[in-house]
């Protein structure tokens, strides 16, 4: 038996992913989250053979998810499944020790057939998406950047972003008008745009 366990804020579709694997004789759902932190302290606690995750959730993204468990050394292999085609994700995923990436159109019977791949060391990523991300280059922005950029876009006040950061605010502008040359941005909330829809956020 492969040990699952699924991470997805919407329980809608926590609860038909799970169903679905389920029925799979050789797959077992073990664990369920509903966001990045509680998926990180499950794995910890399962260390299930395969994480099934979302990228974009509360707390940790499924991108974060998969850096820790592969900075803490834990046995537990990721699957991204994701309504994103964007090649940053892809590409940060892949960074992050990803084994496996999907879309959430994909059939359920592809999605099984990807977790038994990687459960067995393969890799699984789809080709037009991995051109994609091919062809899109490297991501220019720093975690610090991106840091930044991701408050700002809730609206925060540079010394707001500073003070969450621990930061000056000096720095935090410094770090906002890179990031917005970078990506031939006007200001931080294009440079914010630009980045989420190439998946660098």
């Amino acid at each position: 038996m492969i040990r699952l366990m699924i991470s997805e804020d919407q329980a809608l579709v926590l609860g038909a992913i799970a169903a679905l694997l389920a029925l799979e004789g050789d797959l077992e759902v073990i664990g369920r989250a509903r966001d990045g932190d509680e998926a990180l302290d499950r794995v910890r606690e399962l260390v299930p053979d395969i994480l099934v995750t979302d990228i974009e959730m509360p707390g940790r993204s499924g991108i974060d998810v998969a850096q820790a468990i592969r900075d803490e050394g834990l046995a537990t292999r990721v699957v991204i499944v994701t309504t994103f085609a964007r090649p940053g994700y892809l590409a940060r995923a892949r960074a992050a020790g990803v084994r496996g990436y999907l879309l959430k159109d994909a059939p359920v019977e592809e999605l099984a057939a990807a977790i038994r791949t990687v459960a067995t060391g393969g890799q699984v990523i789809p080709a037009a998406l991995a051109a994609a991300a091919w062809e899109a280059g490297a991501d220019p922005l720093t975690d610090r950047e991106r840091d930044a950029l991701r408050l700002a876009e809730e609206g925060i006040s540079n010394k707001e972003i500073a003070r969450r950061l621990s930061l000056s605010p000096g720095t935090v502008r410094n770090y906002l008008s890179d990031a917005a040359g970078k990506l031939g941005a006007s200001g931080r909330i294009e440079a914010g745009r630009i980045a989420r829809q190439n998946g660098w956020l």
